[in-house]
């Protein structure tokens, strides 16, 4: 896909290709019972300008519980947000956030022939998340399931290898 037609704050849907290539097990894969599925938020970090691309789920009941215990256990939860999505409760896991190339992303989401962005209030409360999670990261601290450190070496080696 062409980075001029990217937008963050809106949801993607990313190529195969992506992941033969980037081998991480943790990582959600595409075409779950032969769909287009999940769905991912895209975000793009300031610092390294790479895309983020965090998996979606329609699945609220699934994810609460663990809302919850993170709620009462640390009085925040900053891996699971719930919030609309196209007049629809979903939940945005950053607990499987992973950075990714223009090149892998194949098309942008649509519902009734329109690109739907992601509430902006949603999207700032998801951004902050998302900062709070790498900052604890590259403290050591491990809360993303895929190998994030290893992945953003990959993106970043592939886009410098694009620039020269």
């Amino acid at each position: 896909m062409d980075q001029n037609m990217l937008r963050p704050g809106y949801v993607y849907h990313i190529k195969d290709c992506y992941f033969d290539a980037v081998q991480d097990s943790k990582l959600m894969r595409n075409h779950e019972n032969g769909a287009l599925r999940p769905t991912y938020f895209c975000l793009q970090d300031s610092k390294s300008q790479l895309l983020w691309m965090i998996p979606m789920s329609s699945r609220t009941e699934k994810y609460q519980p663990y809302i919850d215990r993170d709620l009462n256990k640390y009085n925040k939860c900053l891996k699971l947000v719930i919030g609309k999505y196209a007049q629809r409760d979903s939940v945005f896991l950053l607990q499987n956030m992973f950075p990714i190339l223009p090149k892998y992303i194949d098309h942008i989401h649509i519902i009734q022939k329109n690109a739907v962005p992601v509430d902006s209030r949603l999207q700032r409360l998801i951004n902050h998340n998302f900062k709070e999670l790498l900052r604890l990261q590259r403290r050591g601290i491990r809360i993303v399931f895929p190998d994030i450190e290893r992945l953003e070496r990959l993106m970043l080696n592939e886009l410098a290898k694009q620039i020269t």
